[in-house]
């Protein structure tokens, strides 16, 4: 896959971060090398947060962040700071973007806090160097607030100076850190040269027309680079390939909706799991969500259940999270639950009142920005889990599906 089709979830979150007017926007459009954030000399011209794909060398494909300042003191302040310390969350690294002239004090100092509370490594750059008028001393060290490991990098987002060595910065920060927005493989350590997996591919309505969803394509792509045969069927195609007695895969992979359909056609000795399953270790904690899973028959009719998806759609007459899932859900434990739901980026922050959470698959979220909903449920001492294993755990077959991953 070519860095600029690489999707978002898959790139490096780089958050720029930083008090209002320092400069965070300028420094943006100085590395990305066009204008795909507004600047403007007054103060919170930022008041959302704005996402620019490109590719640095030595890094790959990666994705920065813009952020409003932390010192927002308007009458949305305590919105734009909330946007950004959820930026905060999806950020596999920073950049804290320091005011030469105006230097580093309280904002700074939180911002250092946070970053190192939930373990996001930085670097801090020290913008508008050019209207200083002699070497700017925060250059040479750590600052007021002590942080002597983090990279500092003279810069100035209007002449371009410091622009290559602040890219060189991210390129081996990332480097030292390692493994900066990447989890275990999707299914290629499950098959070897050769394999063949079969993926079960339903005409679903909420599918897009003449399209595969985005983790169909993913777990293709890597069955291919890790030199597996992908095959990809509908279900009444599954049943005629099975037909074949001798047919023995390494591997069926299914949509989680057609578990019920699908676990009855194929052998036993055949291993089986399905698309969410696969993200739920590739993009999160998959121990967590499995233990999650199996708290479904601790549930009892009138627990309240939260049911999060990360991207906004209009729900379909079956919708899987506001129909399919408390359908089975209710037939689990034998009377009615009761639902909240969330969609988007936002995220509740009153966890402890549910009994459980089940996040969608998360295919648009990345790997960093789902870890901080699990630790945030976890810390809450809620069990969560997802799409794939709420399903399979209501249909009697979560151990089967966890079969490959041998649990």
């Amino acid at each position: 896959m070519s860095f600029d089709k690489a999707p978002r979830s898959n790139r490096i979150h780089i958050a720029i971060l930083g008090r209002m007017n320092s400069g965070k926007s300028s420094l943006i459009n100085t590395l990305a090398d066009q204008d795909v954030a507004v600047v403007s000399p007054m103060a919170g011209t930022t008041t959302d947060i704005v996402y620019k794909s490109m590719e640095i060398h030595g890094t790959g494909p990666v994705v920065f962040i813009d952020t409003p300042g932390v010192d927002d003191d308007s009458l949305l302040s305590e919105a734009r700071v909330a946007r950004t310390m959820r930026a905060i969350n999806k950020a596999d690294m920073a950049v804290v973007v320091v005011d030469a002239k105006l230097g580093e004090g309280e904002p700074e100092a939180q911002l250092y806090s946070c970053l190192e509370r939930k373990r996001v490594p930085y670097i801090v750059a020290v913008n508008k160097t050019d209207l200083c008028d002699a070497d700017c001393v925060l250059c040479d060290g750590a600052g007021a607030s002590g942080e002597e490991d983090a990279p500092r990098v003279c810069v100035s987002a209007r002449t371009g100076r410091g622009k290559e060595e602040l890219l060189g910065a991210i390129s081996r920060l990332a480097q030292s850190v390692g493994g900066l927005g990447e989890g275990p493989p999707i299914v290629g350590d499950l098959v070897s040269c050769g394999d063949m997996v079969v993926l079960v591919i339903p005409a679903d309505a909420q599918a897009p027309k003449g399209r595969l969803i985005l983790p169909q394509v993913q777990t293709i792509r890597d069955v291919l680079d890790h030199e597996g045969i992908a095959v990809a069927v509908r279900i009444d195609q599954l049943r005629q390939l099975f037909a074949d007695k001798d047919f023995l895969p390494r591997l069926v992979v299914t949509d989680s909706q057609a578990f019920g359909e699908v676990a009855p056609v194929v052998p036993e000795s055949v291993p089986m799991t399905s698309f969410s399953i696969l993200f739920a270790r590739h993009k999160g904690d998959f121990e967590l969500l499995v233990e999650g899973a199996r708290a479904i028959e601790g549930l009892e009719p009138g627990d309240v259940v939260l049911i999060s998806e990360a991207c906004t759609h209009h729900p379909i007459e079956d919708d899987i999270g506001t129909v399919k899932i408390p359908r089975l859900l209710n037939a689990k434990v034998g009377g009615e639950l009761r639902y909240e739901w969330q969609r988007g980026g936002d995220f509740p922050e009153d966890l402890d009142r549910f009994k459980l959470v089940i996040n969608c698959g998360g295919c648009m979220l990345n790997r960093r920005e789902m870890c901080s909903r699990l630790e945030a449920v976890a810390d809450a001492a809620v069990p969560v889990t997802n799409y794939g294993m709420a399903i399979a755990a209501c249909l009697g077959i979560l151990p089967r599906a966890l079969r490959p991953f041998a649990l």
